[in-house]
């Protein structure tokens, strides 16, 4: 099963996406972290994210390029956090797939899904801005919302969460 989740920052999206993991099951619980420790923000971030998922039983892989080289067991739950990171990874670092960067990241998301039991991946929802934005911010928005868009196609599940509530998009073969 695929599940995406989306939101606004600060939205609630995480604490949702780690619940619906655990909902799952009892079954091997990977945590694919994207968010590249750069400044001290990143680094807090990472901190906070770090203690939400403290005590339950998350194995935490970090890939910030590359996500068709990650090998996770046949009958895991994956928690993908989050592809608006992986797509800025995957355009701005030296060893990222630059103007392949949907391509690759698509082919990640396929390979995850023939590995995992269930996949769900966070991203973030910024298109709902009125500014206006050029060059390398409008070519991540563009890459982002191919990406969105093609995995929300493919999901089996899209959730958008507003203010801590979840609401759903998508839902085929609810489990």
């Amino acid at each position: 099963m695929l599940v995406l989740v989306t939101g606004g920052s600060g939205s609630g999206k995480s604490a949702f996406a780690e619940d619906r993991v655990l909902s799952l099951g009892k079954r091997k619980r990977i945590y694919i972290a994207t968010m590249f420790p750069f400044d001290e923000e990143s680094h807090k971030r990472i901190a906070r994210h770090r203690h939400m998922r403290a005590g339950k039983g998350f194995e935490t892989v970090e890939c910030y390029t590359g996500l068709k080289n990650v090998k996770v067991p046949q009958d895991s739950a994956v928690l993908l956090e989050c592809m608006s990171n992986l797509t800025a990874n995957e355009m701005f670092q030296a060893d990222g797939a630059h103007e392949e960067t949907v391509r690759e990241i698509l082919t990640g998301v396929a390979r995850l899904k023939e590995q995992a039991r269930h996949v769900v991946i966070v991203t973030n929802e910024i298109f709902s801005e009125a500014a206006s934005y050029e060059g390398e911010t409008e070519l991540y928005q563009a890459y982002l919302g191919k990406i969105n868009r093609e995995i929300a196609a493919m999901a089996d599940e899209v959730t958008e969460v507003v203010y801590g509530i979840p609401v759903y998009h998508k839902r085929r073969g609810f489990r």
